[in-house]
């Protein structure tokens, strides 16, 4: 079998991460795998689904798969014809569970248009156009990146700063439920308005937050990961969320617990044997009648990465 013309493996992302709504993720060693197999005459598409979703019409039709739309977006924003093609997407990372499996698609999307088109656009530009796509930065920036990140999006400019990856003993255990929690329902469950005293609140571990994962003062992050801007309000929209991150953020090991993304993921950094963690988080799901799974993942230092064959194999087929 001959190798792909373009492979990018995107790692999973865990965005709003603690007290940094909409401005911190990082990325996790969990990743989806986009390749293009073919070239097709332009306007022609084709997209094959392995794993996760491969039964839902959103992601098989070429036309509404995320990536494809994303690829025909970037192109429309630089001006160039977008070259057909056939898609092969290998989804590990689960759907709508707030890990960034939609965020994966979109960084696919976006560097797929630049370098077919070589068009070479440097690492701003690409980021800048991801975020467009997005609608914020929190998961596209760590996803393409790779490590922690924080970002501030002004609508027309990015800014983002890259901190030091995690610890090699420091894991991060997430609880994924059988319960989807779409972004957009997220969003309309959060107020308009916010108390001055939770603004105070989340402004002070949001900066704590930063300047212990930057300074490695570990022990601080229980305290930044903590929110009242989303997690409240978002915790109500899955069995159990009311209850789950008090149950374990004090067991042994645990540096900090939070929602991942918009849910009902949940995410806890520990440091040493993640049984406990892991086992609580689950057990938690199950007395709420709801099946889990979970993943022990590492932070993913190196973010998206894509390998490219030689411009002589890049023929069209019809």
């Amino acid at each position: 079998m001959n190798a792909p013309l373009v492979s990018i493996r995107v790692p999973a992302t865990s965005a709003n991460l603690g007290a940094g709504f909409d401005s911190l993720g990082m990325a996790l060693s969990l990743y989806n795998v986009f390749n293009v197999t073919k070239l097709q005459p332009n306007g022609l598409f084709s997209c094959d689904v392995i794993g996760e979703g491969f039964r839902e019409r959103d992601l098989t039709n070429a036309r509404s798969n995320m990536a494809v739309r994303s690829y025909l977006r970037a192109c429309e924003i630089w001006g160039v014809a977008p070259r057909g093609l056939a898609l092969e997407c290998h989804n590990v990372i689960p759907l709508c569970r707030g890990l960034g499996s939609s965020s994966t698609a979109v960084v696919a999307g976006v560097l797929l248009a630049n370098l077919l088109s070589g068009r070479h656009a440097p690492e701003s530009e690409l980021l800048r156009v991801m975020t467009m796509i997005e609608g914020h930065p929190d998961n596209v920036v760590p996803c393409y990146l790779g490590g922690m990140t924080v970002s501030c999006w002004n609508e027309v400019d990015l800014r983002y700063v890259k901190f030091p990856p995690l610890p090699e003993d420091l894991n991060v255990v997430a609880a994924v439920p059988d319960v989807r929690v779409r972004t957009r329902d997220a969003r309309k469950s959060l107020p308009h308005e916010v108390p001055f005293g939770d603004a105070v609140f989340n402004l002070g571990r949001a900066a704590l937050l930063c300047a212990a994962w930057a300074t490695g003062q570990w022990d601080l992050l229980s305290w930044g990961m903590e929110d009242r801007l989303h997690q409240p309000y978002r915790s109500r929209l899955f069995p159990g969320g009311e209850v789950i991150m008090d149950r374990v953020r004090t067991l042994p090991g645990c540096l900090g617990v939070a929602i991942s993304g918009s849910g009902p993921t949940i995410v806890a950094l520990v440091r040493g044997a993640p049984g406990l963690v892991a086992s609580t988080l689950c057990r938690t799901f199950s007395e709420y009648g709801v099946t889990s799974r979970f993943f022990v993942l590492q932070g993913c230092a190196g973010g998206c990465r894509f390998s490219m064959r030689s411009p002589g194999d890049f023929q069209e087929e019809n």
